[in-house]
């Protein structure tokens, strides 16, 4: 045994503790760059971080990127345990490659694979930053084999019929962003109410006009033939600032009344013109009625709120897709869907949250709407199919259920209470 270990023995020995380090330079950066956070990164990118901004040029190709890697990797794993067994069959015989095995098999899982890692997934961002540089060198000098590899592996995807998707990254960065939100609520970093106000707001070009639109029967009108006295106290008395103006028809809507343009209007009756005063009788509502403005029912919420920050308006009436009434929209109301609900000295008090009674039921408005009552009770009813409380109730029922009808489904149930004509104007929701 002594007359093998020589020059060559420690030469090899210390060649296999180099390919060692190798193997855990590539798996410590395998994970750092695939963990790291893109948005962590560019934050540090911004803040001048070169390690930061290379590695996020590292992992925009990340299919490149591993293929490289997983190459450098496989090459020193697999010579230094060719080392080995070379170095320890010619000092313990056929044993050595048993020897060898074992030996490499604790090395290589200890020290090239377990500890960097674990570092790596500690730290991900610095550790990315710093071995960014060395990787992307690796990247230009594998370059033409990862090539030939990645071209194989996509060919065998395609015989089995699974294809790329290109934008998968871009989608999957949302629900990452919205899977965070829901998990630091969970674990008690993010409050309720933050965590509702950041998820819907990524979920406003999800949600539609009609699904917050006030409804037609809910709309305050102003009739065009009514004589001015009754249009004033009309005004006066309306919660709104901004009211429709129909004539013989609701359908027939010929423009939006502000209380502002009202008030400009009598002080110029009032004041007269040649030094003559004139009379409220002479006001004409239709003189200072605005042109409406008119969206779709189908406009999601963002485009919506671009468009009333665009046109300096917030009010809107929503028509369908043959142009019939469906009700109307403010920028307010898209507002809400954020913050929850804005009230102020002329609005009529809303309703507080729905409280249990002994038995844990919840006495619900039927036109409350789902995602209203999933907000102050944090639940989780669907509305995808119905946009209120009675509307999921008759769709699940596949009927107008009668007063005192029980259902249960999604894990709730629901009695019936009241019901006016088709509506069910209240019910019971308890959750089982």
């Amino acid at each position: 045994m002594s007359d093998a270990i020589d020059t060559a023995f420690w030469l090899t020995t210390g060649a296999i503790l180099l390919l060692l380090l190798m193997s855990a330079f590539f798996s410590g950066s395998e994970t750092a760059l695939t963990a790291a956070s893109r948005a962590k990164l560019r934050a540090q990118a911004d803040r001048g971080s070169r390690g930061a901004a290379r590695a996020l040029q590292v992992t925009e190709d990340s299919e490149r990127m591993i293929g490289a890697i997983l190459l450098g990797n496989n090459v020193v794993n697999i010579l230094s345990a060719s080392l080995a067994t070379a170095l320890l069959t010619r000092i313990f015989g056929d044993s050595g490659v048993a020897l060898a095995t074992l030996g490499m098999t604790a090395l290589v899982l200890i020290f090239g694979e377990v500890l960097p890692k674990t570092v790596a997934i500690t730290y991900p961002e610095p550790v990315a930053a710093r071995v960014a540089g060395p990787i992307s060198v690796l990247i230009l000098v594998f370059a033409p084999v990862v090539m030939v590899v990645r071209a194989l592996v996509q060919g065998v995807l395609r015989l089995i019929g699974i294809r790329a998707d290109p934008a998968a990254n871009v989608l999957a960065i949302r629900e990452e962003i919205m899977g965070a939100i829901a998990l630091g609520h969970e674990e008690g970093a993010v409050e309720k109410e933050d965590r509702d106000r950041l998820l819907a707001t990524l979920d406003l070009s999800d949600r539609t006009v009609e699904e917050v639109m006030r409804h037609r029967s809910q709309i305050e009108m102003i009739d065009a033939d009514q004589p001015p006295d009754r249009i004033f106290a009309q005004i006066l008395a309306s919660p709104h600032s901004r009211l429709p103006v129909f004539r013989g028809s609701e359908e027939d809507i010929l423009g939006v009344v502000y209380a502002k343009d009202v008030l400009r209007e009598v002080d110029r009756i009032l004041r007269g013109e040649g030094g003559r005063p004139g009379t409220l009788a002479d006001f004409d509502v239709l003189r200072i009625a605005r042109k409406p403005y008119f969206v779709p029912d189908t406009t999601d919420l963002d485009d919506q709120m671009r468009q009333f920050l665009k046109r300096r308006t917030h009010f809107a009436l929503v028509v369908d897709e043959y142009g019939a009434l469906r009700g109307l929209i403010t920028l307010e109301d898209i507002l809400e869907e954020i913050v929850g609900d804005i009230t102020d000295e002329f609005d009529v008090t809303g309703e507080a949250a729905p409280k249990p009674d002994e038995r844990g039921d919840y006495l619900i408005d039927g036109a409350m709407t789902i995602r209203d009552l999933n907000r102050a009770l944090d639940w989780n009813l669907p509305d995808d199919e119905a946009n209120t409380i009675a509307g999921l109730v008759i769709h699940e029922a596949q009927t107008i259920p009668n007063e005192g009808q029980v259902f249960s489904f999604h894990g709730f149930r629901f009695e019936i209470v009241a019901r006016r004509e088709n509506r069910i104007v209240r019910l019971k929701v308890r959750p089982l």
